[in-house]
């Protein structure tokens, strides 16, 4: 080797090892450079760079990707068939069983997404709990887990109270309850307790707070003042959602706001993936066209009954399950006082109302179960299936047409912030 190809190759070994030594200018350090035949460095690409990079790519990935269908599915069956033999307690022990499991052991989505999605069952007519259970289901593996849910959520309860509409009388004594069904309102609340305490901690302070305490206080009222009628939660309670949701608002438009409204949505549900709206499978036109069967099927009806006066038990039966289901808000308690006026005396006796009642609030699972019974002791099976349907009907085809709009509208700043307002007073 000549003099001239020394200092060449010793020139060029130095530059290797000093880049090295700086890898922020943008040099490849030497391990990633190699000698050939005539002395000088050229660049390889080394196996480790690969792994090294490949983190960064499939965050991105990942985002997009999605578990299979048929195993969310099955996610959902192996959660929602045992809920349905133990959700004992009301719509407020419900809510705190489906939280327990879909957030807290499941991890299926942020205490954000779950109490919105409670919040907008309580802003439409219909079961609050089995409307969760659907939305939750829903946004999931798409219509066909939130319909899954929804039959899995009822069913016990609706085989019993059909069985027993039909050959039972005095199954139950509500003023002499079992000695078994003594201990679940006393368990339930504990449930309830363990449920709204973790909301609370998630609750914007102190508007958040301050808005909890008023619609709690509200809520106390209605329910426990003799001379507020409690079907007057008919439109209180959507009236205080609204509110709530105005508050928080007007407050993130003040120069320094009481509340904090920068929260974007929790990771994997937030605007840079699609993946929710994938899972949902409903488009929005799709949504809007439900809304409007629902509306349709409710005008339909009642023309049908009461203006063109069509005598028929069975649609009789839908006609008056329907429309209650329509405009019934605030859950189960408010629509007892509801169904007993249109179904007594005419399809049953108060004892046998009385009976189906204690009966209902025996069994796991909501309360609009009681339908099944309502519809079973006047025109047996097929009366029972359809008051079922009819009660349930309004909620379940609501859920289904307003979610795509939420899953699509949570992802602007200014719906955010009222969803604030409106989850911390539902």
């Amino acid at each position: 080797m000549t003099k001239t190809d020394e200092a060449i190759f010793q020139n060029e070994t130095s530059q290797v090892v000093g880049s090295t030594e700086d890898k922020d200018n943008g040099a490849v350090p030497l391990k990633n450079k190699e000698l050939d035949e005539n002395g000088f460095a050229s660049e390889v690409r080394d196996d480790d760079d690969d792994d090294e990079e490949a983190p960064d790519n499939s965050k991105v990935v990942e985002l997009e990707e999605d578990s299979p269908w048929s195993t969310r599915m099955w996610e959902v069956f192996t959660t929602f068939w045992m809920l349905g033999f133990v959700a004992f307690g009301g719509p407020q022990a419900h809510v705190a069983i489906l939280r327990d499991h879909l957030v807290v052991q499941r991890n299926w989505m942020g205490e954000d997404e779950f109490t919105e999605l409670f919040a907008i069952g309580q802003g439409l007519p219909g079961p609050t709990s089995t409307q969760l259970v659907i939305s939750t289901a829903l946004s999931r593996a798409g219509p066909l887990g939130g319909l899954m849910a929804f039959f899995l959520w009822n069913l016990p309860g609706l085989v019993v109270l059909t069985t027993c509409g039909m050959l039972i009388k005095n199954f139950v004594d509500p003023n002499d309850p079992p000695f078994y069904l003594i201990g679940l309102p006393p368990a339930a609340i504990s449930l309830v307790f363990k449920a709204f305490y973790g909301f609370s901690l998630k609750l914007d302070k102190p508007v958040g707070i301050i808005l909890a305490l008023i619609s709690s206080c509200i809520a106390i009222l209605i329910n426990g003042d003799e001379n507020i009628s409690p079907t007057s939660s008919q439109y209180v309670f959507p009236s205080v959602l609204v509110c709530g949701g105005l508050v928080t608002y007007l407050d993130s438009k003040l120069t320094k706001p009481f509340g904090s409204y920068n929260k974007s949505p929790s990771k994997g549900w937030d605007a840079t993936s699609d993946r929710l709206m994938k899972r949902i499978g409903i488009p929005l036109w799709v949504g809007a066209l439900i809304f409007a069967v629902w509306l349709g099927v409710l005008i339909m009806t009642i023309v049908l009954v009461d203006v063109v006066k069509v005598e028929n038990e069975y649609l009789e039966v839908f006609e008056v399950m329907y429309r209650i289901g329509s405009i019934i808000f605030g859950g189960g308690q408010v629509v007892l006082p509801m169904l007993q006026d249109e179904v007594v005396p005419k399809w049953m006796s108060k004892d046998n109302f009385l009976q189906g009642l204690g009966l209902a609030q025996s069994m796991p699972g909501p309360l609009f179960n009681f339908s099944a019974y309502l519809g079973a002791v006047y025109q047996k099976i097929p009366g029972a299936l359809i008051a079922y349907i009819g009660l349930f009907g309004p909620g379940v085809i609501l859920i289904f047409a307003i979610v795509p709009f939420w899953a699509r509208l949570r992802h602007f700043p200014a719906f955010r912030i009222v969803l604030q307002g409106v989850n911390a007073t539902a």
